[in-house]
């Protein structure tokens, strides 16, 4: 049997990726979604008046080989529904594009449109609800509506080690995401707090953060220093369990 290169699969991993972000952007599984981000990409914004806003469902944004995955709760009205890119153009994206670029998981700390040249490096992000909810609350059908599209990007970012969850919503999306799959029975023993990480049944680390909304970092609920510890937490378990995995493969090899 002929194995796939590295370069192959990672030409795999990207064709599957843009396969599934063709189906999500043509999306309209939920009206009252739909109904909403059209309206808001009329409307506008002051501020924004001149934008042509993007309007549509927003797909993931990243490092296909990406060892980190950022799981946030959906698209804000004027942000990522305006420039259609995850985290851009908006407050919760100011705050975290300089910390990821702290970090080294970006090649600039700016983040304001799809064509300012802003890359990820070993991370990739994504959300819980594909499409900007009125008050940034989905409902629970529009949740499941959009597990699907969860589901198959994280078959496809194969090499993920640690999920990032952003806020109590997208904890519980990857717990429901196990569920799914028939990994997990029950969700009690995951509690959602701040800096809280476990090692889940498919052998890859949650890390709970709050999310960086304008009310958790305006308040101080969530700061610089927080945020930055995540994503610094974040590669050193990334690394370890690629490191680890690395062992258990080569001592399989041996055994053989």
């Amino acid at each position: 049997m002929m194995r796939l290169t590295t370069s192959d699969r990672r030409s795999t991993t990207k064709d599957s990726l843009s396969r599934l972000d063709a189906e999500v952007i043509a999306c309209t599984r939920c009206p009252r979604l739909v109904e909403y981000r059209a309206e808001v990409a009329r409307i506008k914004r002051r501020a924004y008046r001149d934008c042509e806003y993007w309007g549509k469902p927003v797909p993931g944004f990243g490092d296909p080989k990406a060892r980190v995955l950022v799981l946030g709760l959906a698209p804000g009205a004027h942000g990522s529904n305006r420039t259609g890119r995850p985290f851009t153009g908006d407050a919760s994206g100011n705050f975290m594009y300089p910390i990821l670029h702290e970090t080294g998981f970006a090649n600039q700390p700016n983040a304001t449109d799809r064509n300012d040249g802003l890359e990820l490096r070993d991370l990739y992000i994504t959300a819980a609800v594909r499409c900007a909810p009125p008050e940034n609350k989905p409902q629970p059908n529009e949740l499941a509506n959009c597990a699907p599209y969860l589901d198959r990007e994280i078959e496809i970012l194969s090499q993920v080690r640690v999920v990032v969850a952003l806020g109590r919503i997208g904890f519980e999306a990857y717990l429901n995401y196990l569920k799914r799959k028939g990994l997990l029975a029950r969700k009690k023993a995951y509690v959602f707090q701040h800096g809280a990480n476990y090692t889940m049944p498919d052998g890859k680390i949650l890390l709970a953060s709050f999310h960086p909304s304008n009310q958790n970092t305006q308040t101080g609920k969530l700061t610089k220093q927080m945020f930055t510890e995540i994503f610094r937490q974040a590669a050193r378990l990334a690394q370890r369990r690629t490191a680890k995995g690395a062992k258990v493969a080569q001592s399989t090899r041996r055994e053989s």
